[in-house]
């Protein structure tokens, strides 16, 4: 067992066995048979489960520190109509990392296209996995310094990818009450405005307006 992980196995226990798509779209949905190292020390069965690829993504947290203000975008999402009171979702700008892309360079261009805004400086905050029992996608999110601008509600969002995105800007006490009272409800801009939340203060001192 490696010193540096905590883990007790790593990839070494793993053994793919075959992979097979199932569809390709959008996304792709592949089937994975595999055998792996059981905690009793005995190698399983083969096993076979469906895996959702939909690639990577880059999110950003966009905020400015002089008026401590974020800027979070409205946008339909139809999967969260089964659970959600409204499938309309307050998120962060977000966009999926092509092959040939950095996920910096993605941040950057998603705060621009999705607010209008662009970053003076991008800090990487960490990477982490929504979904990992069913879905392979990885997220890299970002704090961006930005200014807020002085009219909040405006309209973007690409015709040809069938965007429609309204920005809003709203002070980080409303954002995090809309944090908690459940009015934001998706995993990124949870985890994005709790980070925020926790590190504020240590990064930009505290607030005396």
């Amino acid at each position: 067992m490696s010193k540096n992980r905590v883990q007790k196995y790593g990839k070494a226990e793993l053994t793919i066995l075959d992979r097979e798509y199932l569809f390709r779209g959008f996304f792709n949905m592949e089937a994975v048979t595999f055998r792996h190292q059981r905690f009793d020390g005995h190698w399983s069965e083969p096993v076979r489960r469906e895996v959702f690829e939909r690639g990577d993504a880059a999110v950003v947290l966009p905020y400015d520190p002089v008026s401590d203000k974020v800027i979070l975008v409205e946008q339909l999402r139809v999967p969260a109509a089964r659970t959600s009171q409204t499938p309309w979702l307050l998120e962060l700008p977000a966009g999926i990392i092509e092959a040939d892309e950095a996920p910096e360079s993605v941040a950057r261009r998603e705060l621009e296209e999705e607010t209008g805004l662009t970053a003076h400086s991008l800090t990487f905050l960490y990477s982490y996995l929504p979904s990992p029992g069913a879905c392979s996608e990885r997220l890299y999110l970002y704090l961006a310094e930005v200014q807020a601008p002085e009219s909040g509600e405006a309209l973007f969002g690409l015709d040809d990818e069938h965007e429609d995105i309204l920005r809003h800007v709203v002070s980080r006490e409303q954002a995090m009450a809309w944090v908690e009272d459940g009015t934001i409800d998706n995993a990124s801009t949870i985890l994005g405005l709790q980070w925020l939340a926790l590190k504020r203060e240590a990064l930009f001192g505290p607030q005396t307006g």
